[in-house]
Parts: structure tokens; sequence; C-alpha cells
């Protein structure tokens, strides 16, 4: 009988160690590799729409800095808040709106990713070292509901999946 209780013992270590196994490995790829989003807001659209799904990929910056046009994850207020965001000025470069359109050290730059109509007005500003100048894709929406701007790198945790 001994034996036999042990066989038996064995069999069920098996699966709850296989268990255990896999809530911990997602726990590790949902906590600290693709972080699950909802998207909430409009200022993103028609990219990513309102009440979307996406995950955001930390690794995608490990090697590698974020360049122009490139969508972002944000850190906002820690990880309850995050924003998609695009980048449109990169470190030293100057950034403005005129009439809709984005100009980076005085030249405008092609944006097709901007589907609605802008009249954005915004003066010239410096990136500042370290810093990105991101915007929404939204911009058919007047610029004092949207949140913009400059932000230091380290607050980019990644970019959506998809």
């Amino acid at each position: 009988m001994a034996i036999t209780e042990k066989i038996k013992g064995f069999r069920l270590f098996k699966p709850v160690l296989r268990i255990v196994v896999i809530a911990l490995a997602a726990y590790i790829v949902f906590s600290y590799i693709v972080i699950p989003l909802k998207i909430r807001g409009n200022s993103m659209e028609p990219t990513y729409r309102d009440g979307g799904f996406n995950f955001c990929l930390r690794l995608r910056y490990l090697f590698s800095e974020p360049s122009r046009h490139d969508v972002v994850t944000v850190e906002f207020a820690g990880r309850r808040v995050m924003l998609l965001k695009r980048v449109v000025g990169l470190e030293g470069e100057t950034v403005s709106f005129k009439d809709g359109v984005l100009h980076v050290n005085g030249k405008p730059v092609d944006e097709p990713y901007v589907k609605l109509p802008c009249k954005w007005n915004l003066p010239p500003r410096t990136v500042e070292k370290d810093h990105l100048y991101l915007v929404g894709d939204n911009r058919m929406v007047p610029m004092y509901t949207h949140d913009f701007g400059q932000t230091h790198q380290r607050r980019i945790i990644g970019a959506p999946l998809w």
C-alpha cells in the first residue's frame, strides 16, 4: 500500500507543479514583458480607437531609442495610467505647428497617420536633453484638450505590440 500511495501523491504533484510554473510565468510575462492596455480616450484616433485593447511591449526600446513617428507608451501616473503618444520631436530639435502642419527645425513633416483636419498653431520650442516631444494622432480636437509636449525618455516604458 505504501508504494501505491507514493505513486498517487507523485501523480498529484506534477499537475500542481505545472500550474505553479504556468502561473509564475504568466505573472512575469504580463507584469514585466507585455503589459495589457485598455485604451481610453480618442487622442490617438484613428490609429488606436477608444475602448480598444493592446499590449505594451516593454522590450521594444531595450537596445534602441525611440525615433520620429514611433508610437510609444508613456508612464503618466505609474502603471495605472499610461498614455499612447506619437514621437514627433527628438532631443535638440525645434518643434512647432503652423496651421495644423508639424514643423521640425523649420521644415514641414509629412504625417500620413494624421487623417483628420487640424488647425493647431504652436510657437517653436526646442526639445531638451534626454527628452522627446510627443503628440497624439487626433489633432482635430483643440490643443488644450490634449496631453502632449516634452517628456523625459525614462518615462517611455515601451511601445504598443500592434
